[in-house]
């Protein structure tokens, strides 16, 4: 019991003032000779869980003594980063030992060979991620109410890239900080983003025209009315989760619109009735996306790049049939796994590389 912290590199009696002022974790060590990792967690004072993002169940913390320390040795695979808050009560807690947050309330765990995310820095739980000066007030006739969406000419504006949930990217993730730094080392060219918040993603990211409709005839105009650096002749649309399948379904049924999709994790499993199942993912391979694949739409001129967690195993199935479906249909196709589940901490890199290769 005396070794459980030290082989982690954490020092002093668990529970008092030096050992908790030198805290730094989650901190990971070699799981054994099948690879993988032990991570540490601490929590000081009450009992608590930590709940993941998509990858695991709650994991419940242990108490060291009657000290206010707490903490689990938790089991990872290979190659992972996944967000996780720390439970207590009704309440949710980012890791006050973690530099890497995402928002208020949640912290970025990554096992030492997870691939590094250049571009994305650490922000902690108490920092306020920077916004764009150029706001619009968009109150769409089709969509029914208003929302904010910000606009960003990142190296002074170029080809549209519309961020689907853009306030995730906006509050969570510092992508107007990741894609100034990657135009800046020249790893894309500049581009104007433009931050879309949902209202409601099962109704707007679900294969319905209303969205891109609202969008073409509303908010693009917006855009170009804005003052804002434009090139409204090509637009990029990068989405994760649902927001995935609605940019490939306007790469489909609005060809003139779209020059590029980024989808990561798309929910290509998703059918008319799919979400109210009991088993969402158990459907039909491929869902709408692959039947609509299969009447051999002209695909050519768009560039698509997949990206998909490799730890989504009942996901895998469902991007790999869109994958191979869309490259038939013409469209020129790049394919790739991130080291994570279903999770936008992991999609980070992706979301940078992809839409830089969708505009090459």
């Amino acid at each position: 019991m005396e070794n459980t912290f030290a082989r982690f590199g954490v020092r002093g009696q668990p529970g008092s003032d030096e050992f908790w002022a030198a805290a730094r974790t989650p901190v990971s060590v070699p799981a054994g000779d099948d690879g993988g990792w032990v991570t540490l967690f601490l929590w000081r004072g009450s009992p608590a869980s930590i709940g993941f993002e998509s990858w695991s169940g709650p994991v419940p913390l242990r108490r060291w003594g009657d000290t206010d320390c707490w903490y689990a040795e938790v089991v990872m695979p290979a190659r992972l980063r996944v967000t996780y808050q720390f439970l207590t009560g009704d309440a949710a807690y980012a890791d006050p030992f973690n530099a890497a947050g995402a928002g208020g309330d949640r912290s970025i765990a990554a096992t030492p060979d997870a691939p590094a995310q250049p571009h994305w820095p650490a922000v902690g739980a108490a920092d306020v991620l920077p916004l764009p000066r150029a706001r619009l007030r968009w109150t769409s006739e089709r969509l029914g109410g208003r929302r904010t969406v910000r606009v960003h000419p990142a190296g002074g504006g170029g080809p549209v890239v519309l961020l689907l949930d853009g306030d995730d990217w906006l509050y969570l993730h510092p992508a107007m900080t990741a894609f100034d730094s990657a135009v800046a080392g020249g790893e894309m060219p500049a581009v104007t983003l433009v931050f879309l918040p949902a209202r409601d993603r099962n109704a707007e990211f679900g294969c319905r025209p209303e969205l891109w409709e609202a969008i073409r005839d509303e908010l693009l105009p917006l855009v170009a009315g804005s003052g804002v650096p434009a090139d409204l002749d090509r637009l990029v649309v990068a989405g994760q989760s649902l927001g995935g399948l609605s940019a490939m379904y306007a790469a489909l049924e609005f060809p003139g619109l779209v020059s590029g999709v980024a989808c990561q994790s798309a929910s290509f499993w998703w059918a008319p009735g799919a979400a109210d199942l009991a088993d969402p993912l158990g459907g039909r391979t491929g869902g709408a996306i692959a039947a609509r694949l299969r009447e051999r739409p002209d695909l050519s001129g768009l560039r698509v790049a997949f990206d998909v967690g490799e730890h989504e195993t009942r996901m895998l199935p469902h991007c790999e049939l869109v994958e191979s479906l869309a490259e038939q249909a013409g469209a020129t196709v790049r394919v790739s796994r991130s080291a994570c589940g279903h999770d936008r901490a992991g999609w980070r890199q992706a979301l940078l590389r992809d839409v830089a290769w969708a505009l090459a």
